[in-house]
């Protein structure tokens, strides 16, 4: 009895230390819980147990992912506050607000791009257009007519309308809405003609025949809607994605980031987390800390151009 008392105990003892061995990650969302970027953080939480203990996930809602964001920023770089988000914040924002509360590149540390994941061109109910050469015809013709909505000015569907035009030279008037559940009725309504939405948001009603994806804003086809063309198929110069990752406060000591690098790329890569990312529609990456730097840079330059192009600035 003795015996089996102390093998029970020194088990306790090593499991305990085990436990102890794993340092605890908070992973702060921008966004309510449901929300596309709340369900990838969580999935990336569940994940990443064997490397952390605990890990909790904590929505900080507003403003756009800003007040995660804020949070982060003054959180100690230990490596065990982070944030997931999407690409908006870190590429788009700093085109936007004539204030932003943080610097994209230099108040945080890159960890890990989790996934892409691109747009569609979808037409409504009221101009049932079924096809990009078509939806620029009309909109050449009438370019009153060709009205598309976002969920709000400087968003990345509002400035996927504005490149478009860009791309094209063909001009078509944005409607913003608060929100993209009030620019989906309005479409489905048949009061604007156009959005542009995350295509895992509007696969289904483009599958139930409620609306048409008529182009995707990839390099490749979407596995979601594979009979939709891309842009470029389509004959417009224009390839566009946005993407999930994972960042830190400035000033992660490389072995702290070390592990959070590591234990990014084997949950990401992880066969069963890429099937989830997947059915959800989008395309797990699981990068480097400097490859999502180099991902950073490169959509802050490219998105500045046709910002600035609007005029858009927001307070």
């Amino acid at each position: 009895m003795r015996r089996a008392f102390l093998a029970g105990l020194l088990a306790a003892c090593a499991s305990a230390a085990f436990a102890q061995d794993k340092p605890p990650l908070k992973i702060l969302v921008g966004f309510p819980p449901g929300g596309s970027a709340d369900v990838i953080a969580r999935l990336v939480a569940d994940a990443l147990r064997d490397d952390f203990n605990p890990v909790v996930v904590e929505n900080r809602p507003g403003a756009g992912g800003r007040i995660a964001l804020a949070a982060v920023k003054a959180a100690r770089p230990d490596g065990q506050t982070v944030v997931v988000l999407p690409s908006g914040p870190m590429v788009l924002f700093p085109h936007v607000y004539k204030k932003l509360e943080y610097d994209p590149v230099k108040d945080f540390t890159p960890v890990s791009l989790i996934a892409h994941f691109q747009f569609g061109v979808v037409s409504g109910p009221a101009t049932n257009v079924k096809s990009v050469a078509e939806m620029l015809a009309r909109a050449k013709a009438d370019p009153k007519s060709a009205t598309y909505g976002s969920p709000g000015l400087g968003t990345l569907p509002h400035f996927m309308g504005v490149l478009l035009e860009q791309s094209t030279g063909v001009a078509m008037q944005h409607v913003p809405f608060q929100g993209g559940g009030p620019a989906n009725t309005a479409l489905l309504g048949g009061h604007i003609g156009y959005k542009f939405d995350v295509v895992s948001e509007t696969a289904e009603l483009h599958r139930g025949g409620k609306v048409r994806i008529i182009a995707v804003t990839g390099e490749t086809r979407d596995p979601q809607v594979p009979e939709v063309p891309t842009l470029k198929e389509s004959g417009v110069n224009m390839v566009a994605t946005a993407w999930f990752a994972m960042y830190a406060p400035a000033g992660v000591p490389a072995d702290a980031l070390g592990r959070l690098e590591r234990a990014m790329a084997r949950a990401i890569r992880h066969p069963a987390m890429q099937d989830k990312l997947v059915k959800l529609g989008y395309e797990p990456v699981g990068s480097t800390s400097a490859e999502l730097a180099a991902a950073q840079r490169a959509d802050l330059a490219r998105w500045e151009k046709p910002i600035k192009a609007t005029g858009v600035t927001l307070d």
